[in-house]
């Protein structure tokens, strides 16, 4: 994870930001990358708007760093996000930027399906 996204989890209350603030995984989920400044200025620009104002950049919070990375290897990176595309909406959501950028966005349950991942765990009998 890009440390930008590690940082606005860690800011949270509850279980995942106290969690991710171990160390142990920090070093597992941590992308060892820095956000390239002219790619996040080019999100900004042509994903939102040229002219945010203070309010509008604190709402879109560091939504652009994470799809910045993306940018940084488009043809093997994909953007996960629990945002649903609302493309006639003022204020684009994350799946909308990307689609307007070529970047992949997708939520976790696709993730996880296309990953092919599964758990040993299986579902108890209920009598």
């Amino acid at each position: 994870m890009p440390v930008e996204m590690i940082e606005e989890i860690r800011e949270g209350t509850d279980d995942l930001s106290e969690w991710i603030s171990d160390r142990d995984h920090l070093a597992t989920l941590s992308l060892a990358e820095e956000a390239e400044v002219a790619l996040v200025q080019r999100v900004i620009n042509e994903g939102y708007a040229r002219d945010l104002t203070d309010q509008e950049i604190e709402v879109i919070g560091r939504d652009p760093f994470l799809i910045s990375y993306a940018l940084q290897a488009p043809a093997g990176r994909c953007v996960v996000t629990n945002e649903v595309s609302k493309p006639r909406r003022l204020r684009r959501h994350v799946p909308d930027v990307c689609n307007l950028l070529g970047i992949v966005s997708m939520d976790s349950f696709r993730l996880i399906k296309d990953l092919n991942f599964s758990t040993s765990w299986r579902a108890t009998s209920r009598p």
